[in-house]
């Protein structure tokens, strides 16, 4: 099993190849804003895994286990981040949120919110979600359009 620091190394290690063909430890370093002798440290683990190709002094890529990984992490990372979005959460605090929650989210869930954020990409302004953006702008339940409170209204009942 992958920590989630091993996790976002391999991601930032996929960004800069597909950029420039390898990472040097300087791209991953500034990637992740971390020092010079831990990006050494990681690719040594993330070789010895598998994961990379590397050679000191050299240039990284990734193996196919390491491609397969970190494409898994980067489709993560996107459907958790549109999701955040979609629920109106600012879009930096939905890259962070996302960064941190894709490593701990179950598979089980993260089906769902995957089939749940492709579901609603192909309904044009949903009503619900309407109703959902002003009761966050003003703590009430929305009114339906035959002026019924949200819970009175058919629309609104969960079968």
């Amino acid at each position: 099993m992958n920590t989630a620091r091993q996790e976002d190394y391999l991601k930032a290690i996929f960004k800069v190849v597909k950029r420039k063909g390898y990472a040097k430890v300087s791209d991953v370093s500034r990637e992740l804003g971390v020092g010079f002798s831990a990006v050494t440290e990681m690719f040594q683990k993330l070789s010895s895994k598998g994961y990379i190709n590397y050679e000191k002094y050299g240039g990284a890529t990734l193996t196919r286990k390491g491609k397969k990984v970190a494409a898994q992490i980067l489709k993560k990372h996107k459907i958790l981040q549109e999701f955040l979005i979609f629920l109106g959460v600012d879009k930096k605090i939905a890259e962070e949120d996302a960064c941190n929650i894709e490593h701990v989210v179950t598979p089980e869930t993260m089906e769902k919110l995957t089939k749940f954020v492709h579901f609603f990409q192909r309904i044009e302004n949903p009503m619900w979600l309407q109703c959902f953006k002003t009761y966050c702008e003003r703590g009430e339940l929305p009114k339906c359009p035959d002026h019924r409170i949200a819970g009175e209204c058919k629309r609104f009942e969960i079968s």
